[in-house]
């Protein structure tokens, strides 16, 4: 009688046909991904493209991928129509300064949620998950109204108050996943040895956190860069007005885009989140990881 068959060749390497779907699924996987990465770069891609053609080449019918003939023109013109160097600064103080206070006020809020479960924490989190289906509409009005009363409307001062307030259920929700991640084991070990709660949050709990602050700083980063209603509606003067808000002004009076100057005031808008991106790749996906798995 024959032994079974073990679907193994000899030398233990795995079957032709085995080897050969193998080879397929991984074809088929990175096929896939190209697809999507070329999906993600296409926008780009063209804007930057854009952004080097003259108004004769962005005048034609049959538009091409690579400028016949390059030109800077496009970016003095944007810097000449618009304030766009007063307008990066306004966003880069407003999205940095907005980031810091969410983290730092979401960090030791996050630890006492996670480490100190009650009823007020759960209806804490309970809220922090319905602020986020709230439309702008719905609280631009009574928001106005209350920096209106504070004094703040047309500030830089009071868009970073807003836009800590509106980043900060996200940074808080983000950051107890990367907190239930650490051992108690750790921070009882630290008590034994006499350390208190602030020390054991900024020596044990901050350096196990290093992965997580980086994704939420580089997401509430983006996210502050990119917000444009708020400041839209908060910030009216040209020397307060964020980068966001400043490509708008590149529409003509009837509603006509000076595309080349918007493409290339569009690319200079992108370039400050590409680096962040560029610059913390790695740490930004070790802490994604790290909070979908752990957390």
């Amino acid at each position: 009688m024959s032994a079974p068959s073990t679907g193994v060749t000899r030398g233990g390497a795995p079957p032709a046909g085995r080897r050969a779907r193998r080879f397929a699924g991984r074809t088929g996987q990175y096929a896939a991904l190209l697809a999507y990465l070329i999906f993600l770069a296409f926008p780009l891609v063209w804007l930057l493209s854009t952004s080097f053609k003259s108004p004769t080449e962005l005048g034609k019918i049959d538009p091409t991928w690579i400028p016949q003939h390059p030109t800077l023109e496009n970016f003095r013109s944007a810097f000449e129509a618009q304030p766009l160097a007063r307008s990066a600064l306004n966003s880069l103080i407003v999205a940095s300064g907005a980031t810091l206070v969410s983290v730092v006020i979401a960090v030791p809020a996050a630890y006492v949620l996670v480490r100190h479960r009650s009823k007020v924490g759960g209806a804490a989190n309970g809220w922090v998950l319905v602020s986020q289906m709230f439309p702008f509409v719905l609280v631009i009005i009574p928001l106005f109204l209350v920096l209106k009363n504070l004094h703040l409307i047309d500030s830089v001062g009071g868009l970073i108050i807003v836009y800590v307030v509106w980043n900060l259920p996200f940074a808080l929700w983000m950051l107890q996943g990367y907190v239930r991640a650490v051992p108690v084991s750790l921070e009882e070990a630290a008590a034994v040895d006499g350390a208190g709660r602030l020390r054991i949050l900024r020596s044990v709990v901050l350096p196990l956190l290093a992965p997580g602050l980086v994704a939420t700083l580089m997401f509430s980063f983006v996210t502050a860069w990119n917000e444009f209603f708020f400041a839209l509606v908060l910030l009216k003067s040209p020397e307060n007005q964020t980068m966001s808000v400043i490509l708008t002004r590149f529409l003509g009076a009837e509603g006509v885009a000076d595309l080349g100057p918007l493409a290339a005031a569009s690319v200079l808008a992108t370039v400050p989140s590409l680096l962040f991106f560029a610059l913390l790749q790695r740490r930004l996906a070790a802490g994604m990881l790290a909070g979908a798995v752990k957390g």
